[in-house]
């Protein structure tokens, strides 16, 4: 493999951005293969160097993935001229990892979304083969009844053509004044949960993705906040049924 700096390969982990590194090596308290490092940009093969931080031994992660809380208000896109994108959330270290999001939430959809420089592993886990469910919360006006859950799970057919494959609708709470409810996709069209939901008039008023696969949302992340994925984690997306 392709030799890379030190400061990139411990950067990589998430642990330390490359300044930190540079103070790391300086401090005498980043050893490779058991013998202290003379700078941040000596180059080695990351899969063979043994790295270890006060005596701890660093994993390297060939691809970056991370769990951002997505806020409204943002475009889920690598740039955008019409305003401020997810990537704009991060430090520019992580900004040229060349991340971009696996999947889109429209501009007022908050919740969870993933990032990552892993083209293969993001495209299974959009891919309708591979039906990967995706669950939403979401607020809507109207009065949610069963009818709509028999509409969801027998698959719809709108009125502009599109056509969806059978979903989960489960009601939460249900009223006059709006209702409550969960709702599973193993796709993702255009606006696909907003479209379901009108087609049965009953409008989003707030809509949450909560679960992608095997993975929840980190309850611990405001909104606009991200964290990176354990390695844990990023085997439950490899293998998300």
């Amino acid at each position: 493999m392709e030799k890379q700096r030190l400061d990139k390969i411990i950067a990589s982990t998430g642990r330390f951005s490359r300044r930190e590194v540079k103070l790391l090596v300086r401090q005498g308290r980043v050893l490779v293969d058991g013998v202290p490092a003379r700078s941040a940009e000596d180059r080695m093969a990351p899969e063979t160097a043994e790295i270890t931080v006060d005596g701890e031994r660093l994993a390297w992660r060939r691809y970056t993935w991370l769990m951002m809380n997505k806020p409204a208000g943002v475009l889920s896109a690598t740039e955008d001229g019409r305003g401020k994108t997810v990537l704009d959330l991060l430090p520019e270290e992580l900004r040229r990892r060349e991340l971009f999001p696996v999947g889109r939430l429209d501009k007022d959809t908050e919740g969870l979304l993933l990032l990552t420089n892993e083209g293969g592993l993001a495209h299974d886990l959009l891919s309708p083969k591979k039906h990967v469910d995706k669950v939403y919360y979401a607020r809507t006006a109207g009065e949610l009844e069963e009818a709509d859950c028999r509409a969801f799970a027998a698959g719809m057919v709108l009125g502009d053509g599109l056509e969806c494959l059978p979903a989960g609708l489960e009601i939460l709470s249900a009223g006059a004044g709006g209702s409550e409810a969960l709702v599973t996709l193993r796709e993702g069209k255009f606006h696909q949960v907003k479209r379901m939901l009108a087609a049965r008039g009953k409008p989003v008023l707030y809509l949450k993705r909560m679960k992608m696969g095997n993975l929840t949302l980190d309850p611990a992340l405001e909104p606009g906040e991200y964290r990176f994925l354990t390695e844990e984690e990023v085997a439950l997306l490899r293998n998300p049924r």
